[in-house]
């Protein structure tokens, strides 16, 4: 079998598998409000994510309050965007749901399971946003503790600011078929 380097008319006429290739990350928005019911269908998304053994590690805080937004902002260097944003949704790892002995890191493949599902979900209706990393830096996770009053069994994971695009952003083509090996890694004195 040989990977063909362009999308097949079957797939392009997909809409899923469009909604992930056209997906863009979003920084600015315009001033119009994310719906209840949007960000209920989002988070619905996001807990259909993946996760090990079924544990579901995660929690969402949903911050709407331009105070916490302008706060957030302010503490973390990556996400001024989100003072302007009209929503954000911190996703967090609960530790009582974690698995145990050398797997208890597994936390964090399911909350980027998560939060990809954020980020589809968001662009299929019509919004958009951006991943922000808060985890593993302290200088980030503290101030999004005591800003948001998280308790100690909650790690903020990252931080994901919502809202309409303010323009439309053409997605980058990605596609680099050299890195896909076939059955085995050859190295070039192989070939």
């Amino acid at each position: 079998m040989e990977i063909n380097n362009s999308i097949s008319e079957q797939f392009r006429d997909n809409d899923a598998y469009m909604n992930i290739l056209s997906r863009v990350s979003v920084r600015r928005y315009v001033d119009k409000p994310v719906s209840p019911e949007q960000v209920s269908a989002i988070l619905h998304a996001a807990m259909s994510a993946p996760s090990g053994v079924n544990r579901q590690p995660w929690e969402f805080i949903v911050v709407d309050d331009p105070e916490l937004l302008r706060q957030l902002a302010d503490k973390l260097p990556y996400a001024k965007m989100t003072a302007h944003a009209p929503v954000a949704i911190i996703v967090c790892g609960n530790k009582d749901r974690f698995l145990d002995g050398a797997d208890n890191v597994l936390w964090e493949q399911d909350l980027s399971a998560a939060s990809e599902n954020i980020l589809l979900s968001a662009h299929a209706i019509g919004l958009g946003g951006v991943w922000t990393c808060i985890y593993p830096h302290e200088e980030r996770m503290a101030p999004v503790r005591t800003i948001l009053n998280l308790p100690d069994n909650l790690i903020p994971f990252n931080l994901i600011p919502v809202g309409y695009p303010e323009r439309e952003n053409a997605p980058m083509d990605k596609w680099h078929p050299e890195r896909v090996h076939q059955n085995r890694l050859t190295s070039p004195s192989q070939e």
